[in-house]
This record gives C-alpha cells, structure tokens and sequence, in this order.
C-alpha cells in the first residue's frame, strides 16, 4: 500500500489494461486495478479487502477471473503467486515491445490530460504550495492524473495512501506513519504518535518525498472538515503542509478539504475535451467522423467524464458492435442506463444523503430546471427551490454542492450534466415532483419582469414548460397570456413579445401542445388570436384566417351573453378588444393575399365597431392599413386624407403615441401608403421612424419590412446600389424569422431592382416570390406580378 514505485507500476497497469481490453473491449475496474497494485507489493488478499472495504471471498473471486483472462491473454498460466515474475517477463519480451506500443498505451490511459498537467505545474510555479488537493467527480481521472503528475523522476521516493472507501474502515493515522517510517522510510516508529510524527517531518525536512493520498472523502464531514474519530489526521496535514519541508503532497478528493489553518492549494479537475475523446474513440475503433455531431452530444451529456468514456466504448464495442449511432439511438433518454454509470452516480447521492440532506434535497428538486433554451441558473434560482431555509442557511447549502463537484458553477451561474440531472430526477416522488415545477414556474414568472431582449423572453417562456410537464395547461396557458410593460406602457402578453422577438417557432409549438387541451374559453381564444399571427408569419394564411374567426365566434358569444348582465364592463371591454383585433389581423392577412375588397370589409368592420370608445385605437390602426389599401386602388385622395390626419398627429401629439411602439408596425405601413403617393421624403422620414422604434424593441419584422420600403424609394430614385442593399438586409432578416408574406414581397421588389439594373438574377427572384405565393395560395399576388 504505501512505498510503491509509481512509475514501474504504472506501466505494469497500462500493459495490464492493453492485455485485458483487447481480449474484453473492457477497461480494468476499480477493483481490478487495486488488486494488481497489491499483490505487486506482496499484499495478501485479505489485506486487499480491507483496503477496497469488501469482503476477501470478493477479491479472490475478481481476482480467479482477473488472472483466468491475463493467461488467455498471455497464452501462459497467470497466478497471483507468479504475476509479478509473469507481467515483469511479458514487459521485457522484445516481442512483446514491438507489438505493444508504450506510448500509445500512455496515450490511451493518459489521453488529453496535457493541459491539466501543464496547469498543476503553473500552480506549483506562481503559489508553490505544498500540499494541493485535486478534486473532481467521480471518475473524472484524479488518481491517474496525481500519479502520473508525481512520477516526474525529481522525487527520491513515493508514499502512498488510499483511504477506505467507508469511514468505519479508515486506518488511523498513526498506523499510516508508522508504515511509512518502518517499510518505506527505513527508521524504526516510536512508541508515541508524536514522536513517529517527529521523525517523519524529519525525513519530509531533507528529502524530496512525493505523497499521495487518495480518495480523502470519506474522511471529511459536510462542512469539508475531518471527521471526529480522524481529527488527527490533521496533525499530518500540518506536517506535509509546512514551508520548510521539501515534500509534495497530492491530495485526490471529491469533496473540498476546508480546514482553516491549512495553506492548501485547490485545483478542479475538468472533464477531457471533445478531441480527447475522438481520439480514444479512434484508439478503441469506434468508426466516427471529425466533430461528429452524436460524439458531441455523448461528450455533452456526460461532461467528458473519462470513466463514462471507457464504460461507453464498451459498451458499444461489446454490445453494438462499434455502431456508436446505434448505441445513442437506443440510450440518449436513459443517461445511466449503464450499470458502472448508475453505481457511479448514485454513490455520490447516497454519501450527500448521510452527510447533507438538505442539500441532497435541493440537489433532487435541481434536477427540475431543463438547462435547455436557458442553459444555466443564477443563484436566485438555486433559492427558489429552498425557500424555507435562512439565507444563510441557503448559502451553506449551495457551498455544500459546489465543494462536491455535483453542480457545474461559473461566475454565479449555476447547472447539472444530464447524468446527475436523472439521477436528481429519478430520486423525486411524484408530489415533489409537481411542487417543484411550480416553484421554477412561479420563479421565472416573477424574475422576468420585463420582456427585453431574446434571453428575457426565453426566460420568461420557461415558466410554460415546467406547467406542460405537469399537465396544468390552463396555467401554461396563463404564462403565454401573461402581460408585462414595456418602455411605451404597453401591456402586452408574452406571446405578443415573443413574436415580435422573432420567436414565433417556439412560441408556435407551445400554443399547439395546449390549445386542444383547455376548458378554459377566454384563454384559448387569446391563444387563438395569437396563434393566428404566428400562421400568418409562417404563411399558413388558411389556418390563420381560422383561428381569428374561432376567436371572433367566441367574443360575439360572450358578448351578446354580457348585454343581458349589467355591471360587466371588464369583461364587455375584454370580450370586444378580442373581438376588433381579431377583426384587424383578418384584414391584414387578406392585405397579403391582395384580397383587397375582403380586406376593406373587415377594417371597415373594425373602425365601425371600435371608432370613439374604449377600443379606438384598433379604429385607428384598421384607418390606416384602409388608407394602403385606397392607395393599391388608386384611390389616393382618400388615402391621402387619412395619412395627413395621422402626420399631423404624430407631429403635435406631445406623448408621442403614434410614432412609438404602440403604432410602430402601423408607421411603416403609413410609408408604404407615402410611397404610393409618391411622397418620398416622408415616407423615408417615417420609415427610420419606424425601424428605429423596431430596433429598441427588437421587432424585426417592422425592421425588414420598412427596410424593404426603403429599397423601393431607392428604386423609384434609380440609386440602385443602395436598392440592393436594402433589399438583401431585409431578404436576411425575413428568412431568419421566415416571415414568408412579407418574404415574398422582398423577393420580388429586389427582382424589380435587378430587373432595373438589368441583371438577370431577376427572374430568380421573381421565381422564388412566385413559389411562396403559390405556397400560401395568394393567387391573386400571382395575378397581380404576371400582368
């Protein structure tokens, strides 16, 4: 146990691990590994049992099948009485040099360890600490990155210890220096603890001693400090932890060490790269292709453990055949199908159950959060799932999970890989389960006070998911309807924010899974109503048209129910502001069908309904998508007279009302009448309007669409290099957001561009507007381009 000549027995377990992987397509296990390192050193099998905290009948079975495969392997009988005669001649047989090569041995074991080994020399270098505690995961590689980083050749000698795996078993430290004195050291113990810890320091004093201690966890309570029965462990890590000794001591550890009036050094080991694990993938001839994008979603899923890499090359050497893809088809829901992998993971939540419960607890409810549209957490998060706890308490708790590596931090953003993710999942029972997804529902909702940006309104669209999942639809129903401010004093409901975010796919997607499922009608003809836009910016004008008059058929019943009821103004004017907007959006979809007769019924239907009461502005909005519609007839006196009225108020109007977000999408469409009228300047003047007020609130479809306008007035001014310019940024934003209505409408205006310029890339792009119009079934565009 102690002593061992780290370089010799490493090489030992790489030529060891090649024999047994080659003839397995397994790697050693743990035990497997510690057996060959004891009975190297002459240990018996029931000191191996003390050492692994197992039985000694289990060691000698693992060990009959360790040497049964090594002498197939080997073609010569293996025993544990001749093993290290047996590997020590199979290593100098110069067959054997040139058919195993060491140093692609070394790079199977050690494979991309480099930087880490490069950042612990940096470590020595800036802080020469005496003591470093590498701490890491589960299987994470800290053992086989502390010897190898000790086997340097600069140490005289190597001590060695490996804690138990339970605190019962741990040896007492008096025990431990007294080995290292007697069998290592070659000086006699004294009879007193202080005295065998005297001469150790000694020895630590003038010679350069390497010291590992492995596997420290279990002798470390929650708080990160040793344990009562093993508090003299202390006393040692004082020693090696001293200035004046010329000793090195690693510390391997899940757990952070946190004893006060240590100077220690800690170094948090990473999962390997994705290069590693293509390289050990190739090593094990598992056929993938460079950056091959299953390879990146394993390594992700499993953080670049190097244990889960080995475990999961068996597997799909063994069991698929080296089918990598097959292997992921059948096990990328189950993370810890693999049996290794469960036990891994599981051990590390059962000793967080003993030591910290609370923090067990919280680690479970974590296991909630999806990590996907809002890959991490912000501490706040971590609190809203602990809400009955102190705040000191609550910081306590999460320290507790960031010291045993089972949550990834960074700068105060916090989350779980997927393996610790379904092992946090499968320990809730149903209750929790429900309780805590309202808790996360409810904490976004409350953290997202105003919709911003993209990452706001993702956030906030959070909240619907952990309803969805369980089953309260009529509450992920309320999250897409819920209304925030925004700079204008608008209240507007999250759907509305998300589409003009450009996000209607998400959005979509979410009203789709529930609008089926409500009992509730006010809520599911809001979803209509929005649902609606969301077809019409995907140009499914149909389905859109649908939605609005299942949203209209709702409201007028309501409403003629309300007539008969005094005292229900909220609801007459909810009812009624449903019933005008729906109203507007047919119009404007049949604007884009160039249904230009249809599309003056409903507006005029609108301002009938809405002029002078509580729903005007719908009037005013449904005036001036009429005065665009005059302005394609050629009835420009009418449309003139509603575009003054409105430039007059958008000039005195001291609140700015028009010419903000509330009427920003109805700017542009005023520009487009201007242009019409062929009133370019303010038509361009309206137009900036229009796209500054979009990018300070993030619409992009006003951006593209007004960007379009732009290009005609270029056009129209023959500068036709600023024409393409505007055309192709608008054709950008539109494909990214595949608006395809207006799409279609850029790509012919840059055909009529090219066509001007006598490109003939023209026909091109005629072509492609055709194809949409054909898509969405707007025959009369057709018409209306082919004359």
């Amino acid at each position: 146990m102690y002593g061992v000549a780290v370089v010799e027995i490493e090489q030992v377990l790489i030529f060891v691990d090649k024999l047994i992987s080659d003839r397995t397509h397994k790697p050693l296990s743990d035990l497997q590994s510690t057996i060959i390192r004891q009975v190297w050193q002459g240990k018996k099998y029931s000191e191996i049992a003390d050492i692994y905290s197992c039985t000694e009948g289990h060691v000698k079975d693992a060990a009959a099948d360790l040497w049964k495969v090594l002498s197939q392997a080997s073609q010569q009988k293996i025993t544990k009485s001749n093993f290290k005669t047996a590997i020590a001649t199979l290593l100098e047989t110069p067959v054997n040099k040139s058919s195993v090569n060491p140093v692609s041995l070394q790079d199977r074991n050690f494979i991309g360890r480099e930087p880490a080994l490069a950042e612990l020399n940096q470590l020595l270098l800036k802080q020469d600490p005496k003591i470093i505690v590498l701490r890491g995961q589960g299987g994470i590689g800290k053992t086989t990155l502390a010897r190898k980083f000790l086997a340097t050749g600069q140490f005289d000698c190597t001590l060695e210890l490996l804690m138990a795996k339970e605190a019962s078993n741990i040896i007492s430290v008096s025990s431990i220096i007294d080995e290292w004195l007697k069998r290592d050291l070659a000086e006699e113990p004294g009879l007193e603890f202080g005295v065998s810890l005297a001469r150790l320091k000694r020895h630590l004093l003038y010679t350069k001693i390497a010291i590992l201690i492995d596997n420290f966890e279990p002798a470390l309570d929650k708080q990160g400090q040793l344990i009562t029965p093993h508090r003299d462990y202390l006393e040692l890590l004082r020693i090696l932890a001293d200035p004046q000794v010329k000793s090195l001591t690693i510390i391997t550890s899940r757990d952070r060490l946190c004893e006060p009036e240590l100077n220690l050094a800690h170094y948090l080991l990473p999962g390997l790269d994705l290069t590693a694990w293509m390289q050990y993938f190739k090593l094990q001839n598992i056929t993938i292709t460079d950056r091959d994008p299953i390879l990146c979603q394993i390594h992700h899923t499993y953080g670049g453990n190097p244990k889960a890499m080995r475990i999961i090359t068996s597997a799909i050497a063994e069991d698929f055949a080296g089918d990598m893809t097959a292997y992921w088809q059948e096990n990328q829901n189950y993370p810890l199908a693999e049996t290794n992998l469960k036990n891994l993971v599981a051990k590390q939540f059962e000793r967080l159950a003993q030591l910290d419960p609370e923090a067990h607890t919280l680690l479970c409810r974590l296991g909630c959060y999806r990590y996907q549209d809002i890959p991490t957490i912000s501490q706040a998060g971590l609190i809203a799932l602990a809400p009955k706890f102190s705040p000191a308490k609550q910081r306590q708790i999460i320290k507790s999970l960031r010291n045993r590596s089972l949550v990834e931090f960074d700068a105060g953003h916090y989350c779980l890989h997927p393996v610790i993710k379904a092992e946090a999942l499968s320990r809730l029972t149903k209750s929790e389960w429900e309780q805590v997804n309202r808790q996360i529902a409810q904490f976004y909702t409350s953290k997202v006070t105003q919709i911003t940006n993209v990452e706001t309104g993702l956030m906030a669209l959070e909240a619907y998911y952990h309803y969805l999942a369980i089953a309260d639809f009529t509450a992920a129903g309320q999250v897409i309807l819920h209304s925030r401010s925004n700079q204008w004093g608008q209240h507007l409901t999250l759907g509305t924010h998300l589409h003009r975010l450009g996000l209607s796919q998400p959005l979509l997607i979410a009203i789709e899974q529930i609008i089926h499922r409500l009992d509730n009608p006010q809520i599911s003809s809001e979803l209509n109503n929005i649902l609606g836009d969301l077809y019409w910016i995907r140009g499914d004008l149909s389905a859109a048209i649908a939605c609005q008059q299942t949203s209209i058929t709702t409201a007028s019943k309501y409403l003629s129910k309300i007539s008969l009821t005094p005292h229900n103004s909220q609801k007459t004017y909810y009812w009624k502001m449903l019933q005008v907007d729906s109203l507007l959006s047919i119009g404007l979809y049949q604007l884009d069908l160039w249904e230009l007769a249809l599309a003056r019924t409903y507006l005029e239907r609108v301002i009938e309904l809405a002029l002078g009461t509580r729903h005007n502005a719908w009037a005013e909005k449904a005036a001036i998508v009429l005065a665009l519609v005059n302005s394609y007839e050629g009835n420009y006196p009418a449309a003139q007279t509603t575009v003054q009225h409105f430039l007059k108020l958008i000039e005195r109007d001291p609140k700015e009302i028009y010419s903000t977000g509330r009427f920003a999408y109805f700017l542009q469409l005023l520009g487009q009448t201007l242009i019409n009228l062929q009133e370019y300047e303010q038509a361009v003047e309206l137009l900036h309007k229009a796209i500054a007020v979009s990018q300070s609130s993030h619409y992009i479809q006003i951006k593209a669409k007004a960007t379009t306008s732009l290009g005609i007035i270029a056009r129209a001014q023959n500068n036709l290099e600023s024409a393409i310019s505007y055309h192709l940024d608008a054709i950008a934003c539109l494909e990214n957001i595949g608006a395809k209505c207006d799409l279609a409408t850029a790509y012919y205006e840059y055909a009529l561009t090219l066509k001007q310029q006598n490109n003939f890339a023209s026909q091109e792009f005629s072509h492609k507007a055709i194809t949409i119009w054909q898509q969405i079934k707007a025959s009369k565009q057709i018409a209306r381009v082919s004359c």
